[in-house]
């Protein structure tokens, strides 16, 4: 009886750290709340309230909703931050939904089960739902020019690290990218005057862009970046940073670099990133090896015009299309317009049908000098480019070989020739045309194939039986 009464008891005794849920906590005035962040540095942030602004939870995604209630459910800052809130401003759908919280980066990670901290120079939190889907949540950190590791060395902690929403907005790269949408009251707030330079439609740096650029060049290639993306005008006074300090990307980690303008040729806005990046002058710093071939024989001018042409027929098949395409069928179309006029490519035109694939591999090797691609991408690469020829070979002739054709690389190789066939001005080539040209393979004299053997089986012969 007593140790029945005594269970009881300790049903009766709340489980300690359980919180009561949101709809009974009287929600605290977010404006006063947003204010004394700001207290001894000058005035607060600019904050559009829900009526003023397009913003809507139908069009973000619920596993981020899910991240962002339930830090606010347990008394943390919560909010959207980064491209996602520019691209849902202008109508578009994000490609990732990131989140910024007061809370670290060990708190995010007790509210969530299905999470991990990664990063040794700054920690993130992933929080990882079913599908793969990842969210990605960071702590607000302030103006410091040490990473975690470095600050954990030199013995500074969390408080030195961590900071204030504003402090986090200005380390961001452009205004654009500093807007935060608070799941709170649903409103936006702005810290560096994005909603200004969103509504005029300019690319602006946060702070000095002299200092920005030196002390990241990356930010020079992102600005490039969201202006060819976003059909914004990039102001004057970043313009002429990018000018200046152009040639210090070369001085950034080669692999970083290479990914980042990976994603600007895979993007669907490869064609008014490459004009942008031709005339800043950054192609000649981030591809000296493909700036070459824009000067060949004197045909600089019509080279430029092919390179754009070919990329803007590519964007197509990423925009229209929703063609699923790996990374090298994006390199090839990015080197085969520059190597179409070239004396290296044309000393490939063969007299027969054969795949020029040793050659175009270290063709292309010294071409995209100083990056480097996964083995399986260089591989396919070479065989995209070394097909044309007897694609070319087989067009001029009117006569298609199977072994041609027959390849599991064809559609693919055919879709990056036609690309340059309408970049030139040309008719492409559609299945159809080669399956009227294309003989099928029958057996000749009309002679039936081998009969297959029967088996074997015991009969009887002459009262004997056969061995």
């Amino acid at each position: 009886m007593g140790r029945r009464n005594y269970r009881q008891r300790r049903r009766r005794v709340p489980r300690q750290g359980k919180r009561n849920p949101s709809f009974f906590i009287p929600p605290p005035s977010m404006e006063d709340a947003q204010k004394s962040l700001f207290r001894g540095v000058g005035t607060g942030p600019n904050i559009i309230p829900r009526p003023e602004h397009c913003i809507s939870r139908k069009n973000i995604e619920p596993e981020a909703l899910k991240v962002l209630y339930r830090l606010k459910d347990h008394g943390h800052l919560a909010y959207l931050v980064g491209g996602s809130v520019r691209d849902l401003l202008l109508g578009k759908r994000p490609k990732d939904f990131d989140i910024g919280t007061d809370a670290t980066p060990e708190e995010v990670r007790r509210l969530f089960r299905y999470s991990r901290i990664i990063g040794k120079r700054f920690r993130l939190v992933h929080v990882y739902f079913r599908g793969g889907k990842i969210i990605e949540v960071s702590t607000f950190r302030r103006q410091i020019e040490l990473d975690d590791r470095e600050a954990m060395r030199e013995g500074l902690g969390p408080d030195s690290i961590f900071g204030t929403p504003k402090e986090d907005a200005f380390r961001r790269d452009l205004t654009i990218n500093g807007l935060f949408y608070n799941i709170a009251d649903f409103s936006v707030i702005d810290y560096v005057g994005g909603i200004r330079d969103l509504y005029s439609g300019t690319v602006r740096t946060i702070g000095d862009p002299e200092r920005r650029f030196i002390r990241d060049p990356v930010r020079m290639l992102r600005a490039i970046r969201h202006a060819a993306r976003t059909g914004f005008r990039i102001d004057d006074v970043t313009w002429q940073a990018i000018l200046s300090h152009g040639p210090k990307t070369r001085l950034c980690a080669v692999p970083r670099v290479r990914d980042e303008w990976l994603k600007d040729i895979r993007s669907g806005f490869s064609a008014p990133w490459a004009k942008l990046m031709i005339k800043s002058g950054m192609f000649e710093n981030v591809f000296p090896g493909l700036a070459g071939l824009f000067s060949v024989h004197g045909k600089k001018g019509s080279v430029k015009r092919l390179f754009v042409s070919m990329l803007r027929e590519v964007d197509k098949l990423v925009g229209t299309d929703g063609k699923d395409l790996g990374d090298s069928f994006f390199l090839s179309a990015m080197v085969y317009p520059l190597l179409y006029h070239s004396p290296e490519w044309k000393a490939l035109e063969p007299s027969k049908v054969k795949w020029p694939t040793h050659e175009i591999r270290s063709l292309v090797d010294s071409v995209f000098l100083p990056f480097d691609f996964k083995r399986a991408d260089r591989e396919h690469l070479s065989q995209l480019l070394s097909i044309q020829w007897p694609i070319i070979f087989c067009v001029s002739t009117g006569r298609w070989q199977k072994r041609v054709y027959a390849k599991t690389i064809f559609p693919e190789s055919l879709l990056l020739y036609n690309c340059l066939q309408r970049a030139l001005g040309r008719e492409p080539l559609e299945l159809a045309d080669i399956s009227g040209q294309v003989r099928l393979p029958s057996r000749p004299g009309g002679r039936r194939g081998r009969r297959r053997s029967k088996p074997r089986r015991n009969r009887i012969k002459s009262g004997r039986k056969e061995t």
